[in-house]
């Protein structure tokens, strides 16, 4: 499929303008599965780059006839060409991986309730905004993957210990302006407190093998070269370099172990990717139908299938990679409130030196 960059029909020249200045933006092209032709559309600002998930489009036009008109850029983009459009905005849901990205918008004032028997029985309390802005759609376990040859799992245990003097010069982790490390940080200022966590994670910079770089791919391949020996991931990362068909990629794989900090207590760090419904939306029910689709068991299988992440639904499988990594105790706290610490976390990293 060819993509390239259009702006929506009606959307009128003030928007158009916004989506060439901010850039970067990915839009389908009018065919039959994501056109911009007639009848019952949903119009998605999307920040998941997963080509995968346009099976999840097709299925809800299959299911319903309403069809998905998709934009994709980064979360920041999208939020600012929400804001610049205004009253005139065409967008109808905005979808965003992670608490932290979620509650931004939140803050914008972005979204509006949906009051949904079908999300609210599906989606557990904690994956979801307690008013209705916003619902989790997958959920994503930060964990510790270790080099085989260089650490023994029964070393590990806890976020929390590694800042033991053990793991001097051997932690590898993103850069602390990255959403995912502010939403883990922000979790342990929930469990732990604000002073502790501080204290955390100047530990854990004290421990850094090198300066924070890359993406979580690039630590998971760092901790294998042996730059590194505990690096701190999603799974659905390991999962990708398991299934791909580069050898360098299954080498990498094959050198990297899996570990779920915190079963003695809380629990694995869990995030999301989720969505609601933007406050102008011009179609706001058939939005709500889309996000009641993505809850569905078909959606669900979709998505723990085509990108490796686990369901919010109970009693949709996991993925077969996935699931060879093991069962485990995931935390309970709420994305809202790890959404809401996000702030505090980046302040907490920046005072660290966590770069």
């Amino acid at each position: 499929m060819t993509l390239g960059r259009r702006t929506f029909l009606g959307a009128g020249a003030a928007a158009a303008a916004t989506a060439v200045a901010l850039g970067q933006l990915r839009q389908r092209p009018a065919n039959a599965q994501f056109g911009f032709g007639r009848g019952p559309v949903v119009n998605l600002y999307s920040s998941r780059h997963y080509d995968t998930d346009d099976q999840l489009y097709d299925g809800f036009r299959e299911a319903t006839g309403i069809r998905v008109n998709v934009v994709e850029a980064e979360a920041d983009q999208l939020i600012e060409r929400i804001k610049s459009e205004g009253q005139n905005s065409p967008a109808d849901v905005l979808m965003t991986v992670d608490a932290g990205r979620l509650w931004r918008a939140q803050q914008e004032g972005m979204f509006q309730a949906v009051s949904s028997a079908v999300l609210n029985g599906a989606v557990p309390e904690n994956l979801r905004d307690p008013d209705g802005l916003w619902f989790g759609l997958t959920k994503r376990a930060r964990v510790l993957m270790y080099n085989k040859a260089a650490v023994n799992p029964t070393e590990l245990s806890t976020y929390e210990a590694l800042v033991d003097p053990q793991w001097r010069g051997r932690i590898l982790t993103r850069s602390s302006t990255n959403v995912y490390t502010q939403s883990l940080v922000g979790a342990m200022i929930a469990t732990d407190g604000a002073a502790n966590t501080e204290e955390w994670a100047k530990g854990l910079v004290a421990n850094f093998a090198r300066a924070p770089e890359g993406g979580d791919i690039d630590q998971i391949k760092a901790a294998a070269a042996g730059q590194g020996d505990v690096a701190i991931a999603n799974t659905y990362y390991l999962a990708r370099l398991i299934k791909s068909d580069k050898p360098e990629d299954q080498a990498v794989a094959a050198a990297i172990g899996v570990f779920f900090p915190n079963q003695s207590d809380r629990g694995t760090h869990i995030n999301i990717s989720g969505a609601g419904v933007v406050s102008t939306a011009p179609n706001a029910a058939a939005a709500t139908e889309f996000l009641e689709y993505l809850v569905s068991p078909e959606a669900q299988r979709i998505f723990a299938n085509s990108n490796n992440e686990y369901p919010v639904v109970e009693g949709v499988a996991v993925d077969s990679v996935v699931a060879s990594f093991g069962e485990f105790k995931a935390d309970s706290l709420s994305a809202a409130v790890i959404g809401r610490n996000n702030p505090e976390a980046l302040r907490i990293t920046d005072r660290a030196g966590w770069k």
